[in-house]
C-alpha cells in the first residue's frame, strides 16, 4: 500500500511539473523551435529584455497586481474583522455565503457583468470610454477580496477573544488594541491573503479581458493576442521567470506560517517588521500612483489609441524598428508636441468588433480584415477619411483600389494582404503529389495532414477544391462541402491554428494549409531533417487587413497623421519585414533593400501576380455571411468535429 502511494504521488508530481520542466528547458533553447532542443543559449532572455511591448505588459501586470493586492488586503482584513464581530450566527453564515459567491462564480460571468456595469455607469456620466486601468483595478479587487477574507477569518476565529479586551483593560484604546494585539495575531493570514491576491491578479485573463481599456494591456492578454503569428520562445523565458517568482512567494508564505506556529515570540517580532514593511509598500504604491496621475494629467501630451492584431507591427525586437516609438519621436520633431500611442492588440476580428460595438472603449485607429470592414461600414462604425491628411496614400498600388469592402475608397487604407497556400514537408511528400487542393485529400499521407480549426477556412478548402463559391448562401452547396470534409476527416492528424507552427517545424505533420507570410516564420525555425516547401492552389482565399478610423475616435486628425506616417517608406518597410506578410505599398515592394532582405523566393511567394490582384481578390475573398447562413455553417462544423 505504501509503495502504491509513492507511485501515485510520483505520477501526480510528473503530471503537474513535467510541462513546467519542459518550459524551463526550452527557454534556454538556441533555435526558434518550440519542440526541438538544439543547444543551450540565453538568446531568448536577451530578446525578452529587448521587447518593449512585452516588458510594458509585464510592468502593467505587476502594477495592477500590486495595487489590487494592497487594496483587497486592506478591505478584506477590515471585512473579516467585521464579519467576525457579528453576533448573529445566521448573519455570519449569510455574509460567508455572499463573500464566497465571487470565488465560485464562473470568471466569464463575473467579467461580462462587470463590463456591463462599467459601460452603464460610463454612459450615465457621458464618458467617452468606460474601461480603463481603474475599471481593471476594481474588477481585480472584486475577485481577490473573498480570498483575503478566507485567509484572515480563520486567524481571527483562532485568536483568544480575551486578548483585545485585556489590552483595553490595561489602558489601550480600541484602535490601539486592534493595531497592537489583533493585527500581530492575524498577520500570517493577512500576509497569505496578500500573496494570494497578488498571484490571482497576476494570473487573471478572463476578467481582465472584459474590463481592460485601451492602452493598458496585461501580460495574459498580450500572450492571448499573439495568435496572428506564433508565440515566440521568449515567452518561455518570461514564463520561467514568472514561475520562479511565484515559487519564491509560495515559499515565503509557508515560512511565515511555519514560523508563526513554531516560534511565537520571534514570530511577533517578524510580524512587526512585516507590518512596517507592508505599510511602506502600501504608502509607496499609493504615492507612486498619485505622482503618476499628476504627471499624466498635467503633461499636456496627446494620446492616440491604436487597436491591432497581436505581433502585427514592428516593435523593435530582432533589431527591427520600433515604429510606435519612431512615430512618437517624429511627431514631436515635426509638430513640436508630444504624443503617446496607447497600442492595444486583439486576437480576432470578432473580438475587436465585440469590444468596439459594446461602447466600452474608444480607439482612434483599428486594423480589421476586409469582411469585418464591410460589416462595420454597413453598420456606421467607421468614419470617412480625409485623404488630404494622408498624402502617402498615393503609395498604395492601384490593384488595391475599389475593392468590395470599400468600393469608393472612403474609409480604408490597406495595411497588409495575403493568400492561403499549402505548406508541405518535401522530405515526406512526393513533389509530384504537391498540386492544387488534392494533396489535402491524398490517402498516402493519412495521419500527416493538418486542417484549419475554424469553420470558414476549413470549409473553404473543400469549396475551392469542388469549384464552389465560398460566399454562396445555398445550403445544399455547403452540405456538399461538408461531405468532402467528412471524406477528408480520417486522414487528418489534427485541426489546428497556431499549433501548426510547432507541428510543421518539428516534422510532426507533413501537410497544412496556412497563410503565405507565416510560411517564412516556420521556415526559419524548421528542425533538422525537415524541408518545408510552399505552393498556391489554383483557387484559394485572398485577404486584406486595412487601417480604419472607427466612429468612436476622439482625435481624427491625429489618427490620419498616424496612418500617413505608417505609409512612409521606413516604417512601412520595417512592418513588412517584421510581419512577413505582403504589403500593398509600392514604396515597400519596389525597394531594392527590401527585395534583397526578403530574397527572390520570398518575393515570388508573397507577391504573386500583383498586377492581377484585384480581379482574383474580388472572385475568391471571403465576404460576410448573413446571420442565418453563418449559424448553419457553424452547425455543420460542429457536426464534422463530433463525427
Amino acid at each position: 500500500m505504501r509503495k502504491m502511494s509513492k507511485v501515485y504521488t510520483a505520477l501526480i508530481m510528473i503530471f503537474l511539473f513535467a510541462p513546467i520542466a519542459i518550459l524551463l528547458v526550452f527557454s534556454f533553447n538556441e533555435a526558434k523551435s518550440l519542440s526541438v532542443f538544439s543547444g543551450f543559449s540565453l538568446n531568448w532572455y536577451r530578446e525578452l529584455f529587448r521587447d518593449a511591448e512585452t516588458l510594458g505588459a509585464v510592468r502593467n501586470t505587476l502594477v495592477l497586481a500590486l495595487c489590487a493586492a494592497v487594496v483587497s488586503t486592506v478591505m478584506g482584513t477590515a471585512a473579516a474583522v467585521g464579519i467576525n464581530k457579528l453576533r448573529s450566527r445566521a448573519m455570519r453564515a449569510a455574509m460567508d455565503t455572499v463573500t464566497n459567491i465571487p470565488m465560485i462564480n464562473p470568471d466569464i460571468i463575473t467579467g461580462i457583468s462587470l463590463m456591463l456595469m462599467f459601460v452603464f455607469v460610463g454612459r450615465i456620466f457621458g464618458a467617452a470610454t468606460s474601461l480603463s486601468f481603474w475599471t481593471m483595478l476594481i474588477a481585480h479587487v472584486t475577485f481577490c477580496l473573498p480570498y483575503v477574507i478566507l485567509q484572515v477569518l480563520p486567524k481571527l476565529r483562532q485568536m483568544d477573544k480575551a486578548l483585545p479586551e485585556a489590552a483595553m483593560d490595561l489602558g489601550c484604546t480600541p484602535v490601539q488594541a486592534f493595531m497592537k494585539v489583533e493585527i500581530p495575531e492575524i498577520m500570517p493570514g493577512v500576509v497569505t491573503g496578500f500573496i494570494m491576491a497578488f498571484t490571482l491578479s497576476l494570473d487573471d485573463f478572463v476578467i481582465s479581458y472584459f474590463t481592460s481599456g485601451n492602452g493598458f494591456e496585461t501580460l495574459p492578454i498580450r500572450i492571448y493576442s499573439m495568435t496572428k503569428k506564433t508565440v515566440t520562445p521568449k515567452m518561455y523565458a518570461l514564463a520561467t521567470i514568472i514561475f520562479f517568482v511565484i515559487l519564491a512567494l509560495l515559499i515565503l508564505t509557508n515560512l511565515v506560517d511555519d514560523d508563526s506556529r513554531a516560534r511565537p515570540a520571534r514570530a511577533r517580532r517578524a510580524r512587526r517588521r512585516v507590518q512596517r514593511a507592508a505599510a511602506g509598500v502600501i504608502g509607496g504604491v499609493l504615492a507612486a500612483a498619485g505622482i503618476a496621475v499628476l504627471i499624466l494629467s498635467g503633461s499636456g501630451t496627446q494620446e492616440l489609441n491604436v487597436y491591432n492584431w497581436g505581433e502585427y507591427i514592428s516593435d523593435g525586437s530582432d533589431d527591427s524598428l520600433n515604429t510606435i516609438e519612431a512615430f512618437e519621436q517624429w511627431y514631436e520633431e515635426t509638430y513640436g508636441k508630444k504624443v503617446k500611442v496607447n497600442y492595444t492588440t486583439f486576437a480576432s476580428n470578432e473580438d475587436m468588433y465585440a469590444k468596439l460595438s459594446s461602447g466600452a472603449v474608444s480607439f482612434d485607429v483599428v486594423i480589421p480584415s476586409d469582411y469585418m470592414i464591410a460589416r462595420m461600414r454597413s453598420e456606421g462604425m467607421l468614419l470617412p477619411l480625409d485623404y488630404s491628411n494622408i498624402p502617402n496614400y498615393s503609395n498604395i498600388s492601384d490593384s488595391f483600389h475599389g475593392l468590395y469592402y470599400d468600393p469608393d475608397d472612403e474609409y480604408t487604407v490597406p495595411y497588409t494582404y495575403g493568400v492561403v497556400g499549402i505548406i508541405y514537408n518535401a522530405a515526406v511528400v512526393d513533389e509530384t503529389d504537391a498540386n492544387d487542393w488534392d494533396l489535402m485529400w491524398n490517402e498516402k499521407y493519412a495521419g500527416s495532414i493538418l486542417q484549419f480549426n475554424n469553420s470558414r477556412d476549413a470549409f473553404a478548402t473543400a469549396q475551392y477544391k469542388l469549384g464552389l463559391d465560398v460566399n454562396d448562401t445555398d445550403r445544399a452547396k455547403w452540405d456538399s462541402a461538408l461531405a468532402e470534409l467528412k471524406r477528408q476527416s480520417p486522414l487528418v492528424k489534427s485541426y489546428v491554428m497556431d499549433e501548426v507552427y510547432n507541428m510543421m517545424e518539428s516534422g510532426e505533420a507533413a501537410i497544412a494549409p496556412y497563410y503565405a507570410g507565416d510560411y517564412f516564420t516556420m521556415l526559419d525555425a524548421q528542425a533538422d531533417g525537415v524541408d518545408l516547401r510552399f505552393y498556391y492552389p489554383q483557387r484559394t482565399n485572398y485577404f486584406i487587413d486595412a487601417m480604419c478610423i472607427p466612429s468612436c475616435c476622439q482625435n481624427k486628425e491625429l489618427a490620419e497623421i498616424f496612418i500617413n506616417y505608417m505609409l512612409s517608406p521606413e516604417p512601412a518597410i520595417a512592418n513588412a519585414e517584421y510581419i512577413c506578410y505582403a504589403s500593398p505599398n509600392s514604396a515597400v515592394y519596389t525597394d531594392e533593400g527590401y527585395i534583397d532582405d526578403m530574397g527572390e523566393d520570398a518575393m515570388e511567394i508573397l507577391y504573386p501576380e500583383i498586377g492581377d490582384f484585384s480581379a482574383r481578390y474580388n472572385e475568391f475573398a471571403f465576404r460576410s455571411l448573413d446571420a442565418e447562413t453563418l449559424d448553419y455553417v457553424n452547425s455543420l462544423w460542429e457536426t464534422l468535429k463530433i463525427s
